[in-house]
């Protein structure tokens, strides 16, 4: 009797990832939350070739290095590649959707759809924590430093809390949303993270960690007024503020809407709030447009649940989200 032929592996998959909030204010490289509505694509291909070759760049940003060992997408497959032990290589095709140096978690955005399109062509795919260190892997090359805030979010979705090691999703009420305002100028991770050296009180990080811890209560416990106590960023904002025009208008517009706070969204110059509820999210949006349209800037806006989207196979390049 004849062996049960093995499926025909794919030799092509597609992936979207979600953009992300950044650091949520109080969770300075450790926590994240996906936002719905913009992201970066990806397209793999399984090669011969014992090789990462990065064939085109389109989208929204294009001047990104096609050189596999300088972009993030292409050091992620390579480290796949080389803890598989894998023979065969990738192509790959990115799609940007997120603006460079927008604190959207756009570099992270394209390490997670290039890993897991590639992870659908293994024999053995892994589970999406396993894609997590080759993640962290390339997003080092965009930022200098190894921090998961972003990835962790695309990769499981919604609200989580991403250490070296660990992934852990945070539960959050389905009513609260995030509103976010991106404004049409660049700020680049570097600068912001450099914007950080200096000399922090102790009382900073007591303060800080008081106020992480609060968030998590509220949001383990669906308590809005824990999170609106603690949802206060005394240890990076202050320091990145000044390189983002008219932060503080922006900000305080975000809180004239019943905010249960608003900051810097991971690098920035995005900035977001959060909302117990969907209406309170919208309204907020238009008013943060236009403290940033008094500053000259023209800007997008999404509004999407705080327990968003995680990155998702799709059908093509040019797909919607799965």
């Amino acid at each position: 009797m004849a062996a049960p032929r093995r499926p025909k592996l794919p030799q092509v998959a597609y992936a979207f990832a979600p953009a992300s909030v950044g650091n949520v204010g109080v969770g300075f490289d450790l926590l994240g939350h996906s936002l719905a509505g913009a992201g970066d694509r990806a397209e793999v291909r399984r090669i011969d070739e014992p090789v990462v070759r990065i064939a085109a760049i389109r989208g929204c940003v294009t001047e990104l290095p096609t050189d596999p060992r300088q972009n993030t997408a292409g050091v992620a497959l390579l480290a796949l590649r080389k803890a598989l032990g894998l023979q065969h290589g990738f192509e790959l095709i990115l799609h940007k959707g997120i603006a460079l140096g927008s604190g959207m978690g756009g570099s992270a955005a394209s390490c997670v759809a290039a890993l897991v399109a590639a992870n659908a062509l293994l024999v053995q795919p892994l589970p999406r924590e396993s894609l997590y260190g080759f993640a962290l892997d390339g997003e080092t090359v965009a930022s200098g430093s190894r921090h998961g805030d972003n990835l962790g979010s695309m990769l499981l979705g919604g609200l989580v809390l991403a250490t070296h090691e660990r992934l852990l999703r945070i539960p959050v009420p389905a009513d609260w949303h995030c509103a976010l305002v991106h404004p049409h100028a660049v700020l680049e991770t570097r600068k912001a993270r450099a914007a950080l050296a200096g000399h922090y009180a102790l009382g900073e990080f007591v303060a800080q960690s008081s106020n992480l811890a609060l968030v998590l209560a509220g949001c383990y416990r669906g308590d809005a007024a824990l999170v609106r106590e603690g949802l206060k960023d005394v240890l990076v904002e202050p320091r990145r503020a000044p390189l983002i025009p008219n932060f503080a208008r922006v900000k305080q517009a975000a809180l004239d809407h019943r905010a249960l706070g608003a900051s810097i969204s991971g690098a920035g110059p995005s900035v977001f709030g959060w909302y117990d509820n969907r209406t309170d999210a919208e309204t907020a949006v238009t008013a943060m447009q236009a403290a940033f349209a008094e500053a000259g800037l023209d800007s997008d806006g999404w509004v999407s649940p705080v327990d968003g989207p995680a990155a998702a196979l799709i059908p093509s390049i040019d797909g919607a989200q799965a």
